[in-house]
């Protein structure tokens, strides 16, 4: 471990911040993070699966301002226009949104970062989980993220990794293992699936945003093949069984390993791919934050945050 890495003052607990996967929902990190800052509680140890991960990264490189002003501005054809469709490893390629991401985030050595941080990845073949603990961390992230059939793999010492959350979807074990005493753990509700197979109505002039951006993507580019919106599509049908997976996962690791906080932003609403969504997704952060103040004082014993409303 690089010597510049922050220790905990003696005598404090070293606090871990394990991050879920769940796609777009996952910019609702930012705002447990924003209200984690508020209550005086500054991780010490950054993990994260998928999604989590890149915004653990842009937290743990000191960029979270960066990548909050640029999504909060995100529209859906901007979404659109960055999502390179490919046929080899996965439907979208992600050189595009990552290339977009180099232009505004700061790349830099996992191992020059104030604090541990660490990607969980998935190595195709044998199914072991992969942490990401040195070099890149723009490359450690876009391995985290090659979720299997949406976005294609990454080459890593002569084999390839995919999304982190096939083995290990909300990183607890990983905080304990570099160290943290006390895991605040952050997962994502699912979305409601039926509600993104329901037809969609016609555009107004004046609402030129899509009410389900899976579905208007779906007629662009012609998914189902059959214009039939009512029934899912492949991306529906890979990303949903993954899901219910990483969902299962999920309950059995925690069931061994429990956090001492577990935080749920309630993003059920938002689908996978719905990036343009992310004043939403970083308001249900804030609120699932300040919902567990109680537990979070319980845990540090201290008076860190302000009483609840």
């Amino acid at each position: 471990m690089s010597s510049n890495k922050r220790q905990a003052n003696p005598g404090t607990p070293r606090i871990g911040l394990a991050l879920g996967g769940g796609g777009a929902r996952g910019w609702a990190h930012i705002g447990v993070l924003r209200k984690l800052e508020q209550c005086g509680i500054h991780p010490d140890i950054i993990c994260g699966t998928s999604i989590g991960a890149l915004v653990g990264a842009a937290y743990a490189s000191d960029q979270l301002d960066t990548l909050e002003n640029w999504i909060r501005q995100l529209k859906w054809r901007e979404v659109v226009s960055l999502l390179d469709f490919s046929f080899s490893g996965g439907v979208i390629a992600g050189e595009k949104l990552f290339e977009f991401l180099g232009k505004h985030l700061r790349d830099c050595d996992i191992d020059d970062l104030s604090r541990p941080y660490a990607a969980v990845a998935t190595q195709l073949g044998n199914g072991q989980e992969i942490w990401l603990r040195s070099g890149s961390i723009m490359k450690a992230t876009r391995a985290s993220v090659a979720l299997p059939g949406i976005f294609t793999p990454v080459t890593y010492r002569g084999g390839w990794l995919v999304d982190g959350g096939l083995v290990n979807p909300v990183p607890v074990s990983v905080c304990r293992a570099l160290g943290a005493d006390i895991v605040i753990a952050v997962a994502l509700t699912t979305p409601r699936t039926a509600l993104r197979y329901e037809p969609l109505p016609q555009d107004e002039p004046d609402k030129p945003e899509p009410k389900g951006f899976i579905d208007r993507v779906r007629q662009l580019f012609a998914e189902t093949g059959n214009g039939d919106i009512d029934s899912p599509s492949l991306v529906d049908v890979v990303i949903d069984s993954i899901d219910i997976m990483q969902q299962r996962i999920m309950r059995s690791r925690m069931a061994g390993d429990p956090p001492e906080i577990l935080i749920r932003p309630q993003t059920s609403a938002i689908g996978f791919l719905e990036f343009y969504r992310g004043n939403e997704a970083i308001d249900a952060g804030i609120a699932a934050a300040a919902k567990a103040q109680n537990e979070l004082q319980q845990a540090f014993a201290s008076s860190l945050c302000e009483p609840p409303d």
